[in-house]
């Protein structure tokens, strides 16, 4: 052969290369994740597309921290059954993946067969059947999940709309132990017996739950969204008052509020915003077990706040359960070392870090005026603007004026330490979205 006609045959093979990855490419960008042939009423299997070829950024719509063990799952876990556990999305995306937990578990957790779909309606374990996903683990519809860990699914094509609910099941066939779940969901999820995971009708979904099993994390490919924003904190984050299947948790007003901000036209961040509150969190000290039930802040920031997808901001709003259930009074010393320490955590990532005021809680049964003087104490430092690299003062916004230990009756959900959603929709209210800009300094 020449070299004109080796070259000429090397110029061909280039030109049929360069044609087929051209036709590959728009094949699948024109792939919009809604496979309109997708009828699982009818019992089709459900459309899989894996590695997503659109364009965007990873953020986080969804998040929960697992908090512990389920009382009563010990033995057998959730085998033979399907968790269908149902969500919020902060934002919207083209392609999606999830975080599974097995943390609290004490053996390996095999998954057989996960999906995800967004529902029908509100409040509801019926999915639109053509939304409907099988999820895949490393390219296997099968997982094993070790105690003690975590596993993150392969991406899937499927368009989840900014609000909407997204159904997210599992089907275990085997014992397992103990269910690592997040407790004060507010949300309904649901569980059908056998496997209907792919049951897009809900009619086998029978058994009601108010908590998250396994699920910690649900990621979406976004064009709307730069970045994540995760409130990190304890009750007061995890909404543990609000109207429950509302998604009246101040972090998702915030959302909602950042959203028509921008459409609006005000120069402002595109960020996602994901919930890391635990219910009865504490900065300092952990609960009982190993690995912990409600672990503290300092255990847990890094796994449920730094290393959630894409993260740009973390709002910190924790300490009122290191003052109210401490045994003896609490030491604001140590209280604000262990703010710092978090701060310091974050900076080092380059994650700007904003800080709340403690709200007052006179009226609560843990209420004394020296606990009050360990919280006044506090607040005054975070004010000072030597803790945080900028404040949201919960305290000022919902305290009531008249007396400032306690708050105000309308924003008071009749406990006198919890918000009702009028408290928690005044929290994201107060907040100034400016502060969302910008980046962690180099030094505080």
């Amino acid at each position: 052969m020449t070299k004109r006609h080796g070259y000429a045959l090397l110029c061909a093979i280039i030109a049929v290369i360069v044609g087929l990855s051209a036709a590959l490419y728009v094949g699948v960008a024109a792939d919009d994740g809604s496979d309109s042939k997708n009828t699982l009423a009818g019992g089709r299997t459900p459309h899989n597309s894996a590695a997503p070829a659109s364009t965007g950024i990873w953020v986080g719509a969804w998040s929960a921290s697992p908090a512990g063990a389920e009382p009563g799952t010990e033995t057998t876990g959730m085998a033979g059954r399907s968790v269908r556990n149902v969500v919020h999305a902060s934002v919207g995306g083209t392609s999606a993946r999830i975080t599974l937990s097995n943390l609290y578990g004490q053996s390996p957790l095999t998954i057989t067969h996960a999906s995800i779909a967004v529902a029908y309606a509100d409040n509801t374990p019926a999915a639109d059947a053509d939304t409907m996903r099988r999820l895949t683990f490393g390219g296997s519809p099968a997982v094993v999940i070790p105690a003690g860990r975590q596993v993150l699914s392969d991406a899937v094509r499927i368009v989840v709309p900014q609000g909407s609910d997204v159904l997210v099941t599992t089907y275990s066939p085997s014992s397992s132990g103990p269910v690592t779940y997040h407790p004060h969901a507010r949300q309904i999820s649901y569980v059908a017996q056998g496997d209907r995971t792919e049951d897009a009708t809900g009619a086998g979904y029978t058994e009601q739950v108010p908590y998250w099993r396994y699920l910690t994390a649900l990621d979406v490919l976004s064009n709307e969204s730069d970045g994540t924003v995760v409130a990190f904190g304890d009750s007061l984050t995890d909404g543990i008052t609000s109207t429950q299947g509302a998604n009246h948790r101040w972090t998702d007003v915030l959302s909602q509020r950042l959203r028509t901000a921008i459409e609006s036209g005000q120069d402002l961040p595109r960020y996602s915003v994901v919930n890391q509150g635990i219910s009865g969190n504490q900065i300092l000290a952990d609960g009982l077990g190993r690995p912990a039930d409600n672990p503290s802040g300092l255990l847990r920031f890094s796994r449920d706040a730094l290393d959630r997808t894409n993260v740009k901001v973390v709002v910190i709003d924790l300490g009122v359960n290191d003052i109210l259930r401490n045994p003896q009074l609490a030491d604001p010393d140590k209280i604000l070392d262990g703010l710092r320490t978090l701060v310091r955590e974050a900076h080092s990532r380059g994650i700007k870090v904003i800080g709340a005021t403690l709200m007052p809680f006179q009226g609560h049964r843990g209420y004394t005026p020296a606990r009050e003087a360990v919280r006044q104490q506090v607040n005054a430092e975070i004010r000072s603007g030597r803790v945080y690299d900028a404040v949201v003062d919960f305290d000022k916004a919902l305290r009531d004026p008249y007396n400032p230990r306690r708050l105000r009756s309308d924003y008071d959900s009749g406990d006198h330490l919890h918000p009702s959603d009028k408290g928690y929709a005044r929290m994201a209210d107060v907040f100034d979205l400016e502060d969302l800009k910008g980046s962690a300094p180099a030094e505080l």
